[in-house]
């Protein structure tokens, strides 16, 4: 399953994600993943939280971001729940066709592997493409 958080630049989508994550320890049996474009939001998660900092990888474009999440998802079979905040940012989409892209196939790793996304998004939900609606968990 993959969820969405969206709003513009400013609106607070960091701090919903970061709740959500917390609250979700009690829900989990399994580990939980916090991805980043940098380590500033260390000291919020919970130490049982994972937090990756991208910035740290040689990443540099959608397809080597979603490899990226493939190995971690490979590495890690108690893996529950991912999230990804700044995620236009880390995972290089600049277009509705990289989103579209990276979305189907953040869907079929999901999927496969039980593993849910929460993506936290810097655009209106009236800005998403349609087929991805109803992925929004909160919009702000």
């Amino acid at each position: 399953m993959v969820e969405i958080i969206c709003g513009q630049k400013g609106k607070g989508k960091t701090k919903e994600l970061l709740n959500l994550v917390d609250d979700t320890l009690n829900n989990v049996e399994g580990n939980v993943v916090y991805i980043d474009k940098s380590n500033q939001h260390m000291l919020d998660l919970n130490k049982k939280i994972r937090l990756i900092d991208v910035s740290e990888y040689p990443v540099e474009n959608c397809e080597e971001f979603l490899g990226f999440i493939c190995g971690i998802v490979s590495q890690d079979n108690d893996l529950e729940e991912v999230y990804l905040d700044s995620f236009l940012t880390i995972a290089f989409i600049s277009n509705d066709d990289e989103f579209l892209y990276a979305i189907n196939k953040l869907d079929k790793i999901s999927n496969k592997y039980k593993t849910k996304f929460v993506l936290s998004v810097s655009t209106d939900e009236a800005s998403l493409p349609e087929t991805d609606k109803i992925k929004v968990l909160v919009a702000l």
